[in-house]
Protein backbone atom coordinates (compact mmCIF):
# COMPACT_ATOMS: atom_id res chain seq x y z
CA UNK A 1 0.00 0.00 0.00
CA UNK A 2 1.17 3.53 -0.82
CA UNK A 3 3.19 5.05 2.15
CA UNK A 4 0.73 8.17 1.95
CA UNK A 5 -2.07 6.12 2.30
CA UNK A 6 -2.72 4.00 5.89
CA UNK A 7 -6.02 4.73 7.09
CA UNK A 8 -9.00 3.03 5.82
CA UNK A 9 -12.38 4.03 5.28
CA UNK A 10 -16.09 2.58 4.40
CA UNK A 11 -16.71 3.20 0.14
CA UNK A 12 -20.05 2.71 -0.58
CA UNK A 13 -21.66 1.35 -4.04
CA UNK A 14 -22.05 3.77 -6.81
CA UNK A 15 -25.65 4.66 -8.45
CA UNK A 16 -25.73 6.72 -11.37
CA UNK A 17 -28.53 9.05 -12.51
CA UNK A 18 -28.74 9.42 -15.92
CA UNK A 19 -31.40 10.81 -18.44
CA UNK A 20 -31.75 13.49 -21.55
CA UNK A 21 -31.05 17.24 -20.59
CA UNK A 22 -34.16 19.14 -18.83
CA UNK A 23 -35.85 16.04 -16.81
CA UNK A 24 -34.85 16.43 -12.92
CA UNK A 25 -31.85 14.62 -12.63
CA UNK A 26 -30.32 17.03 -10.70
CA UNK A 27 -33.53 18.03 -8.29
CA UNK A 28 -33.19 13.95 -8.04
CA UNK A 29 -29.88 13.90 -7.12
CA UNK A 30 -29.97 16.65 -4.32
CA UNK A 31 -33.36 14.62 -2.92
CA UNK A 32 -31.25 11.82 -2.70
CA UNK A 33 -28.21 13.22 -0.85
CA UNK A 34 -30.18 15.47 1.12
CA UNK A 35 -28.63 19.06 -0.11
CA UNK A 36 -28.71 21.20 -2.79
CA UNK A 37 -25.35 20.34 -3.97
CA UNK A 38 -25.82 19.76 -7.80
CA UNK A 39 -26.48 23.43 -9.81
CA UNK A 40 -29.91 23.56 -10.56
CA UNK A 41 -31.20 25.90 -13.64
CA UNK A 42 -33.89 25.73 -16.57
CA UNK A 43 -31.37 25.96 -18.73
CA UNK A 44 -30.49 22.57 -20.74
CA UNK A 45 -27.11 21.23 -20.24
CA UNK A 46 -26.27 22.61 -16.77
CA UNK A 47 -24.49 19.66 -15.37
CA UNK A 48 -21.78 19.28 -18.06
CA UNK A 49 -19.51 17.12 -15.47
CA UNK A 50 -20.43 14.11 -13.03
CA UNK A 51 -20.64 15.38 -10.07
CA UNK A 52 -20.59 12.71 -6.85
CA UNK A 53 -22.55 12.78 -3.64
CA UNK A 54 -23.06 10.56 -0.21
CA UNK A 55 -26.08 9.38 0.21
CA UNK A 56 -27.83 6.74 3.27
CA UNK A 57 -30.90 4.73 3.50
CA UNK A 58 -32.50 2.01 5.86
CA UNK A 59 -28.85 1.20 6.68
CA UNK A 60 -26.77 1.19 3.56
CA UNK A 61 -24.47 3.89 2.21
CA UNK A 62 -24.19 4.69 -1.48
CA UNK A 63 -22.47 7.01 -3.66
CA UNK A 64 -24.80 9.21 -6.21
CA UNK A 65 -23.54 10.55 -9.36
CA UNK A 66 -25.73 13.41 -10.92
CA UNK A 67 -24.90 13.19 -14.87
CA UNK A 68 -24.90 15.53 -17.79
CA UNK A 69 -28.02 15.44 -19.69
CA UNK A 70 -27.34 12.37 -22.42
CA UNK A 71 -27.98 13.64 -26.22
CA UNK A 72 -27.69 12.31 -29.75
CA UNK A 73 -24.91 12.30 -31.91
CA UNK A 74 -24.33 16.11 -32.67
CA UNK A 75 -21.77 19.50 -33.61
CA UNK A 76 -22.46 21.24 -30.15
CA UNK A 77 -19.04 20.65 -28.51
CA UNK A 78 -20.57 20.10 -24.79
CA UNK A 79 -22.87 17.43 -25.91
CA UNK A 80 -20.32 15.17 -27.88
CA UNK A 81 -18.45 15.46 -24.21
CA UNK A 82 -21.84 14.87 -21.86
CA UNK A 83 -22.64 11.64 -24.12
CA UNK A 84 -18.88 10.33 -22.74
CA UNK A 85 -19.53 11.30 -19.45
CA UNK A 86 -22.67 9.43 -19.53
CA UNK A 87 -21.08 6.15 -20.20
CA UNK A 88 -18.27 6.78 -18.17
CA UNK A 89 -20.72 6.98 -15.59
CA UNK A 90 -23.08 3.47 -16.52
CA UNK A 91 -19.39 1.74 -16.53
CA UNK A 92 -18.36 3.39 -12.35
CA UNK A 93 -22.03 2.83 -11.39
CA UNK A 94 -23.59 -0.77 -9.60
CA UNK A 95 -26.89 0.49 -10.00
CA UNK A 96 -28.76 3.15 -12.80
CA UNK A 97 -31.44 5.33 -11.98
CA UNK A 98 -32.82 6.21 -15.73
CA UNK A 99 -34.86 9.08 -15.75
CA UNK A 100 -37.68 10.51 -18.23
CA UNK A 101 -40.14 13.14 -17.64
CA UNK A 102 -44.15 12.59 -17.82
CA UNK A 103 -44.93 15.98 -18.94
CA UNK A 104 -43.27 15.46 -22.53
CA UNK A 105 -44.27 11.86 -22.83
CA UNK A 106 -42.16 9.21 -24.28
CA UNK A 107 -39.32 10.93 -26.72
CA UNK A 108 -37.27 9.35 -29.04
CA UNK A 109 -34.22 10.28 -27.06
CA UNK A 110 -35.65 8.34 -24.14
CA UNK A 111 -36.02 5.28 -26.74
CA UNK A 112 -32.34 5.78 -27.42
CA UNK A 113 -31.24 5.77 -24.13
CA UNK A 114 -33.68 2.95 -23.30
CA UNK A 115 -32.01 0.82 -26.14
CA UNK A 116 -28.23 1.69 -25.21
CA UNK A 117 -28.91 0.52 -21.35
CA UNK A 118 -30.54 -2.36 -23.12
CA UNK A 119 -27.62 -3.62 -25.00
CA UNK A 120 -24.95 -2.12 -23.13
CA UNK A 121 -25.09 -2.92 -19.09
CA UNK A 122 -26.48 -5.87 -17.26
CA UNK A 123 -26.21 -4.08 -14.01
CA UNK A 124 -29.91 -2.77 -12.91
CA UNK A 125 -31.94 -0.13 -13.88
CA UNK A 126 -34.74 1.81 -12.33
CA UNK A 127 -36.83 3.67 -14.56
CA UNK A 128 -37.80 6.65 -12.49
CA UNK A 129 -40.87 8.97 -14.37
CA UNK A 130 -40.82 12.30 -13.02
CA UNK A 131 -42.89 15.08 -12.30
CA UNK A 132 -45.51 12.92 -11.36
CA UNK A 133 -47.44 15.12 -9.11
CA UNK A 134 -50.93 14.34 -9.50
CA UNK A 135 -53.77 11.87 -10.59
CA UNK A 136 -54.27 12.94 -14.37
CA UNK A 137 -50.13 12.87 -14.51
CA UNK A 138 -50.13 8.90 -12.78
CA UNK A 139 -52.61 7.74 -15.31
CA UNK A 140 -50.43 9.48 -18.68
CA UNK A 141 -47.40 7.66 -16.85
CA UNK A 142 -48.59 4.67 -17.46
CA UNK A 143 -46.67 4.47 -21.42
CA UNK A 144 -43.40 4.80 -19.62
CA UNK A 145 -43.92 0.81 -19.14
CA UNK A 146 -43.67 0.00 -22.81
CA UNK A 147 -39.75 0.65 -21.75
CA UNK A 148 -39.47 -2.52 -20.83
CA UNK A 149 -38.08 -2.11 -17.73
CA UNK A 150 -39.50 -3.83 -14.16
CA UNK A 151 -38.40 -1.25 -12.02
CA UNK A 152 -40.55 1.58 -13.23
CA UNK A 153 -41.19 4.30 -10.41
CA UNK A 154 -43.27 6.81 -10.49
CA UNK A 155 -41.99 9.78 -8.66
CA UNK A 156 -41.96 13.58 -7.49
CA UNK A 157 -38.27 14.20 -6.96
CA UNK A 158 -38.96 18.21 -6.14
CA UNK A 159 -41.39 17.06 -3.55
CA UNK A 160 -39.78 13.62 -2.80
CA UNK A 161 -42.81 11.64 -3.55
CA UNK A 162 -42.08 8.23 -4.49
CA UNK A 163 -38.34 8.60 -4.14
CA UNK A 164 -38.60 6.66 -0.98
CA UNK A 165 -39.91 3.74 -3.21
CA UNK A 166 -37.42 3.97 -5.09
CA UNK A 167 -34.75 4.13 -2.72
CA UNK A 168 -35.79 0.78 -1.25
CA UNK A 169 -36.05 -0.93 -4.52
CA UNK A 170 -32.31 0.10 -4.81
CA UNK A 171 -30.79 -0.75 -1.69
CA UNK A 172 -32.12 -4.62 -1.93
CA UNK A 173 -29.99 -4.85 -4.74
CA UNK A 174 -26.82 -3.51 -3.77
CA UNK A 175 -23.93 -5.95 -1.52
CA UNK A 176 -24.44 -5.67 1.53
CA UNK A 177 -20.65 -5.32 2.16
CA UNK A 178 -19.54 -2.15 1.22
CA UNK A 179 -15.92 -2.09 -0.57
CA UNK A 180 -13.07 -0.57 1.79
CA UNK A 181 -11.23 2.17 0.72
CA UNK A 182 -8.12 4.14 1.41
CA UNK A 183 -9.07 7.69 2.92
CA UNK A 184 -6.74 9.37 0.57
CA UNK A 185 -5.16 12.66 0.66
CA UNK A 186 -7.06 15.16 -1.32
CA UNK A 187 -5.65 17.61 -4.49
CA UNK A 188 -8.06 20.83 -5.29
CA UNK A 189 -7.00 22.19 -8.62
CA UNK A 190 -7.70 25.56 -8.17
CA UNK A 191 -7.22 28.85 -10.49
CA UNK A 192 -8.56 31.38 -12.46
CA UNK A 193 -10.67 30.33 -16.14
CA UNK A 194 -9.10 28.63 -19.02
CA UNK A 195 -5.64 28.42 -17.16
CA UNK A 196 -5.72 24.91 -17.51
CA UNK A 197 -7.26 23.15 -14.66
CA UNK A 198 -9.02 19.87 -16.29
CA UNK A 199 -6.77 19.24 -19.09
CA UNK A 200 -4.25 18.97 -15.93
CA UNK A 201 -6.39 16.37 -14.23
CA UNK A 202 -6.92 14.36 -17.77
CA UNK A 203 -3.66 14.30 -18.37
CA UNK A 204 -2.78 12.94 -15.24
CA UNK A 205 -5.63 10.03 -15.53
CA UNK A 206 -4.64 9.19 -19.16
CA UNK A 207 -8.12 9.91 -20.00
CA UNK A 208 -10.73 12.71 -20.71
CA UNK A 209 -12.51 12.25 -16.81
CA UNK A 210 -13.48 16.12 -17.10
CA UNK A 211 -14.55 18.31 -20.27
CA UNK A 212 -11.67 20.35 -21.71
CA UNK A 213 -12.80 23.58 -23.73
CA UNK A 214 -11.31 26.31 -24.95
CA UNK A 215 -14.37 28.25 -23.71
CA UNK A 216 -13.64 29.83 -20.32
CA UNK A 217 -16.23 28.50 -17.74
CA UNK A 218 -16.42 25.19 -18.96
CA UNK A 219 -16.23 22.99 -15.51
CA UNK A 220 -19.09 24.38 -13.31
CA UNK A 221 -19.22 22.12 -10.72
CA UNK A 222 -16.24 20.46 -8.66
CA UNK A 223 -15.18 16.90 -9.92
CA UNK A 224 -13.49 14.25 -8.20
CA UNK A 225 -11.27 11.65 -9.76
CA UNK A 226 -9.16 9.47 -8.03
CA UNK A 227 -5.41 8.34 -9.08
CA UNK A 228 -4.31 5.50 -8.56
CA UNK A 229 -1.35 4.25 -10.43
CA UNK A 230 2.48 4.01 -9.62
CA UNK A 231 1.89 2.83 -5.95
CA UNK A 232 0.12 6.58 -5.38
CA UNK A 233 -3.14 6.98 -4.74
CA UNK A 234 -5.10 9.96 -4.01
CA UNK A 235 -8.10 12.20 -5.00
CA UNK A 236 -7.99 15.37 -7.44
CA UNK A 237 -10.74 18.00 -7.57
CA UNK A 238 -11.04 19.61 -10.21
CA UNK A 239 -13.06 23.30 -9.85
CA UNK A 240 -14.48 25.79 -11.64
CA UNK A 241 -12.47 28.86 -12.24
CA UNK A 242 -12.53 31.70 -9.85
CA UNK A 243 -13.43 35.18 -11.10
CA UNK A 244 -13.74 38.49 -9.42
CA UNK A 245 -16.92 39.15 -7.96
CA UNK A 246 -17.05 42.09 -10.29
CA UNK A 247 -17.22 39.18 -13.46
CA UNK A 248 -19.66 36.85 -11.44
CA UNK A 249 -22.72 37.65 -13.64
CA UNK A 250 -24.72 34.67 -13.96
CA UNK A 251 -26.55 32.90 -11.14
CA UNK A 252 -24.48 29.74 -12.76
CA UNK A 253 -21.35 31.46 -12.58
CA UNK A 254 -21.83 32.06 -8.46
CA UNK A 255 -22.90 28.91 -7.80
CA UNK A 256 -19.80 28.19 -9.06
CA UNK A 257 -17.61 30.13 -7.34
CA UNK A 258 -19.13 28.55 -3.93
CA UNK A 259 -17.84 24.92 -5.31
CA UNK A 260 -14.60 25.70 -5.55
CA UNK A 261 -14.50 27.48 -2.27
CA UNK A 262 -16.03 24.44 -0.82
CA UNK A 263 -13.71 22.51 -2.70
CA UNK A 264 -10.69 24.26 -1.55
CA UNK A 265 -12.27 23.34 2.59
CA UNK A 266 -12.57 19.83 1.53
CA UNK A 267 -8.94 19.37 0.09
CA UNK A 268 -5.69 19.12 2.02
CA UNK A 269 -3.43 20.67 -0.50
CA UNK A 270 -4.35 23.44 -3.32
CA UNK A 271 -2.52 23.42 -6.57
CA UNK A 272 -2.99 26.57 -7.47
CA UNK A 273 -2.61 27.36 -11.51
CA UNK A 274 -0.92 30.40 -12.79
CA UNK A 275 -1.37 31.33 -16.74
CA UNK A 276 2.25 31.32 -17.43
CA UNK A 277 2.07 34.49 -20.30
CA UNK A 278 -0.13 36.41 -17.44
CA UNK A 279 1.94 35.71 -13.97
CA UNK A 280 -0.16 36.31 -10.82
CA UNK A 281 -2.69 38.53 -10.74
CA UNK A 282 -4.65 40.11 -8.11
CA UNK A 283 -7.49 37.34 -8.26
CA UNK A 284 -4.78 34.71 -7.96
CA UNK A 285 -3.79 36.19 -4.84
CA UNK A 286 -7.56 36.28 -3.68
CA UNK A 287 -7.60 32.30 -4.52
CA UNK A 288 -4.03 32.08 -2.60
CA UNK A 289 -5.49 33.82 1.07
CA UNK A 290 -8.77 31.72 0.92
CA UNK A 291 -6.72 28.72 0.74
CA UNK A 292 -4.13 30.01 3.53
CA UNK A 293 -7.25 31.10 5.21
CA UNK A 294 -8.66 27.58 5.65
CA UNK A 295 -4.95 26.41 6.56
CA UNK A 296 -4.65 24.31 3.46
CA UNK A 297 -1.38 23.51 1.56
CA UNK A 298 -0.43 25.21 -1.26
CA UNK A 299 1.66 24.48 -4.10
CA UNK A 300 2.39 27.33 -7.20
CA UNK A 301 1.85 25.84 -10.33
CA UNK A 302 3.01 27.75 -13.60
CA UNK A 303 1.18 26.10 -16.72
CA UNK A 304 2.44 27.05 -20.24
CA UNK A 305 5.66 27.44 -19.71
CA UNK A 306 6.51 26.15 -23.09
CA UNK A 307 5.00 29.29 -24.90
CA UNK A 308 7.48 31.38 -22.66
CA UNK A 309 11.01 32.56 -24.20
CA UNK A 310 13.62 32.04 -21.95
CA UNK A 311 16.95 32.83 -20.94
CA UNK A 312 19.93 31.64 -18.47
CA UNK A 313 17.80 32.92 -14.96
CA UNK A 314 13.90 33.75 -16.48
CA UNK A 315 12.60 30.72 -14.24
CA UNK A 316 14.26 32.37 -11.26
CA UNK A 317 13.37 35.96 -12.05
CA UNK A 318 10.00 34.86 -12.56
CA UNK A 319 9.90 32.95 -9.32
CA UNK A 320 11.16 36.27 -7.44
CA UNK A 321 8.44 38.01 -8.56
CA UNK A 322 6.19 35.62 -7.41
CA UNK A 323 7.65 35.03 -4.41
CA UNK A 324 7.35 39.73 -4.00
CA UNK A 325 3.52 39.36 -5.08
CA UNK A 326 2.67 36.67 -2.35
CA UNK A 327 4.94 38.05 0.57
CA UNK A 328 4.65 38.04 3.50
CA UNK A 329 3.85 33.83 2.83
CA UNK A 330 6.91 33.56 0.55
CA UNK A 331 7.45 30.03 1.52
CA UNK A 332 5.61 28.15 -0.87
CA UNK A 333 6.48 25.46 -3.54
CA UNK A 334 6.56 26.94 -7.35
CA UNK A 335 6.82 24.31 -10.11
CA UNK A 336 6.97 25.67 -13.85
CA UNK A 337 5.15 23.32 -15.93
CA UNK A 338 3.36 22.76 -19.42
CA UNK A 339 0.33 20.32 -19.41
CA UNK A 340 0.37 20.31 -22.80
CA UNK A 341 3.89 18.58 -23.42
CA UNK A 342 2.75 16.80 -19.82
CA UNK A 343 6.22 18.38 -18.52
CA UNK A 344 6.47 17.78 -14.61
CA UNK A 345 2.57 17.12 -14.05
CA UNK A 346 3.80 13.65 -12.89
CA UNK A 347 6.60 15.72 -10.19
CA UNK A 348 3.94 18.00 -9.08
CA UNK A 349 2.04 15.45 -7.90
CA UNK A 350 5.12 13.68 -5.82
CA UNK A 351 5.55 17.30 -4.55
CA UNK A 352 2.03 17.53 -3.77
CA UNK A 353 1.70 14.29 -1.45
CA UNK A 354 5.78 15.42 -0.02
CA UNK A 355 3.68 18.18 1.03
CA UNK A 356 0.54 16.40 2.39
CA UNK A 357 3.00 14.10 4.33
CA UNK A 358 4.52 17.03 5.75
CA UNK A 359 1.44 18.46 6.63
CA UNK A 360 0.27 15.46 8.84
CA UNK A 361 3.30 15.07 10.36
CA UNK A 362 3.61 15.26 14.10
CA UNK A 363 6.72 16.76 15.80
CA UNK A 364 7.68 15.09 18.94
CA UNK A 365 7.14 17.45 22.27
CA UNK A 366 10.78 16.76 23.49
CA UNK A 367 12.23 17.57 20.15
CA UNK A 368 10.34 20.51 20.11
CA UNK A 369 11.01 22.03 23.46
CA UNK A 370 15.01 20.91 23.04
CA UNK A 371 15.73 23.34 19.76
CA UNK A 372 12.62 25.93 20.79
CA UNK A 373 13.46 26.93 24.74
CA UNK A 374 17.34 27.59 24.16
CA UNK A 375 15.97 30.34 21.07
CA UNK A 376 13.39 31.92 23.68
CA UNK A 377 15.32 32.18 26.05
CA UNK A 378 17.95 33.96 24.55
CA UNK A 379 15.54 35.78 22.70
CA UNK A 380 12.51 36.55 25.47
CA UNK A 381 9.32 38.21 24.48
CA UNK A 382 9.31 41.98 25.26
CA UNK A 383 7.40 42.62 28.89
CA UNK A 384 4.48 44.19 28.98
CA UNK A 385 4.14 47.33 31.25
CA UNK A 386 6.58 45.97 33.46
CA UNK A 387 5.40 42.11 33.84
CA UNK A 388 8.21 39.77 31.97
CA UNK A 389 6.69 37.18 29.89
CA UNK A 390 8.31 33.23 30.54
CA UNK A 391 7.03 30.67 28.29
CA UNK A 392 7.13 27.37 29.85
CA UNK A 393 7.34 24.55 27.40
CA UNK A 394 5.88 24.23 23.56
CA UNK A 395 3.71 20.92 21.75
CA UNK A 396 2.53 20.76 18.62
CA UNK A 397 -1.75 20.00 18.67
CA UNK A 398 -3.54 17.30 17.54
CA UNK A 399 -5.27 18.97 14.32
CA UNK A 400 -5.13 18.66 10.83
CA UNK A 401 -2.74 21.17 10.10
CA UNK A 402 0.09 22.16 12.07
CA UNK A 403 -0.59 23.98 14.99
CA UNK A 404 1.57 24.89 17.75
CA UNK A 405 0.66 25.94 21.40
CA UNK A 406 3.26 27.97 23.51
CA UNK A 407 2.34 27.93 27.13
CA UNK A 408 3.66 31.24 28.94
CA UNK A 409 2.30 33.04 31.92
CA UNK A 410 0.73 35.73 30.21
CA UNK A 411 -0.09 34.79 26.72
CA UNK A 412 -2.55 37.74 26.10
CA UNK A 413 0.32 40.16 26.08
CA UNK A 414 2.42 38.76 23.64
CA UNK A 415 3.06 40.88 20.60
CA UNK A 416 2.54 39.93 16.73
CA UNK A 417 6.16 40.41 15.83
CA UNK A 418 7.23 38.28 18.76
CA UNK A 419 4.63 35.72 17.26
CA UNK A 420 5.64 36.18 13.67
CA UNK A 421 10.08 35.60 15.17
CA UNK A 422 8.66 32.52 16.21
CA UNK A 423 7.18 31.11 13.09
CA UNK A 424 10.63 31.85 11.00
CA UNK A 425 12.10 30.00 13.98
CA UNK A 426 10.07 27.01 12.96
CA UNK A 427 10.23 27.24 9.52
CA UNK A 428 13.82 27.14 9.82
CA UNK A 429 14.12 24.28 12.04
CA UNK A 430 11.58 21.68 9.64
CA UNK A 431 9.99 22.09 6.41
CA UNK A 432 7.18 23.43 6.53
CA UNK A 433 7.18 24.88 3.02
CA UNK A 434 4.01 25.84 0.71
CA UNK A 435 2.29 24.87 4.78
CA UNK A 436 0.64 27.30 6.63
CA UNK A 437 1.31 26.79 10.23
CA UNK A 438 -0.60 28.69 13.28
CA UNK A 439 1.06 29.69 16.87
CA UNK A 440 -0.91 30.10 19.57
CA UNK A 441 -0.17 31.31 23.54
CA UNK A 442 -2.19 29.03 26.18
CA UNK A 443 -1.90 29.65 30.01
CA UNK A 444 0.53 27.14 31.64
Amino acid sequence: MNQFCTKKRRMSNIVAIIGRPNVGKSTLYNRLIGERDAIIDNQSGVTRDRLYGQSHWNGKDFMVIDTGGYVRHTDDVFEKAIKDQVHIAIEEAQAIIFVVDVTTGITDLDEQIADILRKNTNKPVFLAVNKVDNHQRMLSANEFWSLGFEETHFIASISGSGTGELLDAIIEGLPDDPITEEDLPKFAIVGQPNVGKSSFVNALLGNKRNIVTDIAGTTRDSIHSIYDKFDKRFMIIDTAGIRKKAKVHENLEFYSVMRAVKAIDQADVCFLLLDAKNGIESQDLNILNLAIQRKKAIIILVNKWDLIQKETATAKIYEEKIKNKIAPFRDVPILFISVLEKQRIFKAMELGLEVYQRRTERIPTAKLNEYLLPIIEQTPPPSHRGRFIKIKYVKQLHLGYPVFAFYCNHPKHIKPSYKGFLENKIRAKYNYSGIPISIIFKSK
